[in-house]
């Protein structure tokens, strides 16, 4: 529509209460000023110049008339917002919702302009619109005949609110929900049909209705509004479409049911671009495995799959059977061709989870990162690597046999009857390939196809450019040491102990004399030669060396024997050698006990303790004890034992040579304990005279007044008074 106008133009239009010549329309625009509104009036470009007016300074109904002669209102289903989460809209219902917003639009149309209030306008358009006034596409007619306007008052606000899909009505849906085979018996009729739809889909309306019958009886029970009645089973066309409606409704669980690997493929919900985080070569592989949909002259074969993620590209290994030697053989293929992962994931299955897999994952220090059971969308990259493989380059191989029995059977099905009699299957299908061309195929395939072409998940680059463009350090290993990691373990776990006879293999014994009996090992055996097999630590850290069955490996015993006792020998020696030097060494020198007490002595500290305070501990048995051990219990032994230490002390004093300084009597070297106590109280006496005593005897005094049998002596002395303790001969 056009929207600046000239005189001539707005003239030749023949709007309501416009004049039909330009001369009186330019008069017009003087009267009423159009040239003094500068939104809608402009000075023409074009030829011959003159002034162009905006058709909004036009009288209302000229404006409408206007509007109506070249603006069609259609539907306006570009503008409607998607339906909320979970709402399923028929097709009648979307085109009811389609139809009043086709009305919304042309009445936003028609009010453009207007002067007049929103009840005004709405009453206005109304009234047109049921005189065919407002001009609307033909089948938006036929669905609105006629609005009122209190209807399109509602339709506006919904619009306004954006609930769009208020406005969509479908009235044969109104009841949905309602039907006898819904609410009978309470729902379980309902219930009922759907678990035998979802038992065995193929199952007719007649048998359903039969199932039914056997199942509530040829009457059921429906409550209706409130009302409780008996109605028969509906027929079989009732049936029929109440099916229909039922495998519509619930066709989401009705796929998962029945058909699980397509609901995974088709419903179930996946993310893209998961992976988008792993940037660098080798960061994350992905294997698995897949038999392949071709014949071999030797039979069918399996296939597993290596791919990288961050680059993309691809390596196949053609095995006969499914095992862990073949996950193993694929890693050193793709680690010679590409270098080390980081990581790999797999998923669940028993060659994938092998100890021998373990094993090889742990010693290349590679993270194995094993997906859920029954979850193949984890590990979507290699999964769809696969189908790839399988569709651009095993269709083109002869032997053929397709992707599943629908297809095998197309295949077959090619050749007529005659042709097909008295064939086998490999001239059926042509089967010309062994496993050995296949995996050359495969690999020239992977080689000079897969990885030169543009992928989506590369964003339009290919493989083998990601790759060469990379500046990531790759990590090598030797091909030496892959072929030894490779080779498979003795038994489950490859653990032996070697024992006299040497290391135990299927009742054979490999002997060698590197190593000593006792020890652990892990132990490869050669695939190339049975009577061989390599020696390592328990961990596989460390090499000891190969050992050797010498009727496996051609070699006489007892000469074999022989040699093996004297290198054995010499290594006994060697390591034995040294220690003996080194016991002789040891018993030169001090006993092993006065090297420990040295230690001991110096590990002492240099810390004196301080004086405790003491009191004396006594019992009744601590007293007897005591009293046995001075034998002073007898009285009458006491005072014997006194009066002979009257006499010879007196006899001592007399033999003995006068003090120079006092008259206390000397210490004997030989006295008893009685003996010092009185010697200790006659100086004790005699320092309290005022008597001086003689330097040795007083320093003997003052060390002996702290010892523990002056204590003693005193606490007798004490307890028996002026009686002084004598002690029993």
């Amino acid at each position: 529509m056009k929207e600046w106008l000239t005189a001539r133009e707005i003239a030749f239009e023949a709007l309501p209460y416009i004049p039909t010549t330009e001369s009186a329309v330019v008069r017009l625009a003087k009267r009423e000023a159009w040239d003094q509104h500068p939104s809608y009036s402009r000075e023409r470009s074009g030829k011959g110049g003159g002034i162009e007016y905006h058709y909004r300074v036009l009288p209302s109904l000229a404006q409408i008339a206007y509007f109506q002669k070249y603006s069609i209102v259609g539907e306006q289903a570009d503008d409607a917002p998607a339906a909320p989460v979970g709402q399923v809209l028929s097709d009648r219902a979307k085109t009811e919702r389609d139809a009043r917003l086709a009305i919304i639009a042309a009445f936003e149309v028609f009010s453009r302009g207007l002067r007049l209030n929103k009840q005004a306008r709405i009453q206005l358009f109304c009234d047109r619109y049921e005189t065919a006034f407002i001009k609307v596409d033909d089948w938006v007619k036929e669905k609105v005949p006629s609005v009122s306007r209190r209807t399109l008052h509602r339709w506006l606000s919904a619009r306004k609110s954006g609930r769009t899909d208020a406005l969509a009505v479908d009235r044969s849906k109104a009841r949905a929900g309602t039907g006898v085979l819904d609410i009978a018996e309470n729902g379980r009729v309902r219930g009922h049909i759907l678990g035998l739809i979802a038992h065995q889909p193929h199952l007719t309306a007649a048998q359903i209705r039969k199932l039914c019958r056997a199942e509530f009886g040829d009457v059921l029970e429906v409550v209706s509004k409130g009302v409780e009645k008996k109605v028969p089973v509906p027929p079989v066309r009732t049936i029929q479409h109440f099916l229909k409606a039922l495998k519509e409704t619930h066709k989401v669980e009705l796929l998962k049911l029945t058909n699980p690997d397509k609901f995974r493929s088709t419903m179930l919900p996946s993310g893209t671009g998961m992976l988008a985080h792993i940037s660098q070569p080798n960061e994350l592989w992905q294997i698995d495995a897949s038999p392949v949909d071709a014949l071999c002259t030797d039979g069918r074969h399996s296939v597993y799959v290596c791919i990288d993620i961050a680059t993309r590209r691809f390596i196949t290994y053609v095995s006969k059977t499914p095992r862990a030697a073949a996950v193993g053989l694929l890693i050193r293929k793709a680690m010679l061709a590409w270098g080390t992962p980081r990581t790999i994931k797999t998923d669940n299955g028993s060659d994938f989870t092998a100890n021998e897999t373990k094993r090889l994952f742990t010693a290349l220090g590679i993270e194995a990162d094993l997906s859920d059971a029954y979850s193949p969308a984890q590990k979507g990259h290699v999964e769809r690597a696969i189908g790839t493989y399988q569709r651009a380059f095993v269709q083109l191989l002869p032997g053929y046999i397709g992707h599943s029995v629908t297809d095998r059977k197309a295949i077959e099905d090619r050749k007529s009857f005659a042709d097909r009699l008295g064939q086998d299957t490999a001239e059926a299908f042509n089967v010309s390939l062994s496993g050995a061309q296949l995996q050359e195929l495969s690999d020239r395939w992977c080689e000079s196809d897969y990885q030169h072409r543009a992928h989506a998940g590369l964003k339009g680059e290919t493989p083998f450019n990601v790759a060469a463009r990379s500046a990531e350090s790759v990590r090598m290993v030797a091909e030496r040491a892959l072929d030894v990691l490779l080779m498979p373990a003795a038994g489950t776990n490859g653990r032996r102990t070697v024992t006299k006879f040497g290391i135990r293999i299927d009742h054979n014994y490999y002997r060698s004399a590197s190593f000593m009996p006792g020890t652990d090992v892990f132990v490869r055996r050669d695939p190339n030669d049975i009577g061989k097999i390599y020696a390592f630590t328990p961990d596989q850290a460390e090499y000891l060396g190969e050992a050797i069955c010498p009727e496996l490996s051609g070699i006489h015993p007892e000469t074999f024997e022989k040699a093996r006792k004297e290198l054995n020998a010499q290594l006994i020696k060697e390591r034995v050698d040294p220690i003996r030097a080194e016991i002789a060494q040891i018993v030169k020198g001090p006993s092993l006990i006065e090297k420990s007490l040295e230690v001991a002595a110096r590990d002492v500290p240099n810390v004196i303790a301080l004086p405790r305070r003491q009191e004396q501990h006594s019992t009744p048995q601590i007293a007897a004890a005591l009293a046995a051990a001075t034998s002073e219990t007898q009285p009458a032994a006491r005072e014997t034992h006194e009066r002979m230490s009257d006499l010879l002390a007196a006899v001592e004093a007399d033999l003995a040579p006068q003090p120079k300084h006092d008259n206390v009597r000397p210490i004997r070297t030989d006295a008893t304990p009685q003996q010092r106590f009185r010697a200790a109280r006659e100086i004790e006496k005699a320092i309290a005279e005022g008597v001086a005593v003689e330097p040795e005897r007083a320093a003997w005094f003052g060390s002996y007044r702290e010892s523990a049998e002056y204590k003693a002596q005193k606490g007798l002395w004490e307890a028996f008074g002026d009686q002084e303790p004598v002690q029993r001969t």
